[in-house]
């Protein structure tokens, strides 16, 4: 199996558990996928995308959970990022980690695989 992981704000976590699924965030809605990341990005994907913010949690999600809507395209200097086209269950979601601000100021995200 291959997890990839959603980095968002815990409210909007809480709001798509309550719901039952994600729907995207801003940025994904205009882009028209959401935008996952796999262990090795998703530090730089943190850093460059979410510096700065308190509150983050970041979800794990096995890849092959996803089906068809899962597509991996390229992005970040042509290396391929798996973009979900559609919501998100959130019964698919198998892990949620905290990440807080590390020193820098990027968020921390510790405990992945």
């Amino acid at each position: 199996m291959s997890r990839i992981y959603k980095i968002l704000p815990r409210a909007a976590w809480e709001a798509a558990r309550t719901s039952g699924r994600f729907e995207g965030s801003a940025v994904d809605q205009q882009d028209g996928f959401i935008h996952f990341s796999t262990a090795g990005q998703a530090q730089e994907t943190a850093r460059r995308h979410f510096a700065g913010q308190a509150g983050l949690v970041v979800l794990a999600v096995e890849a092959c959970d996803l089906g068809a809507a899962l597509r991996w395209e390229p992005s970040r200097g042509g290396e391929l990022f798996p973009h979900l086209y559609g919501p998100l269950a959130a019964a698919l979601v198998r892990e949620v980690l905290d990440a807080p601000p590390g020193e820098d100021g990027a968020p921390v995200m510790d405990g992945l695989t």
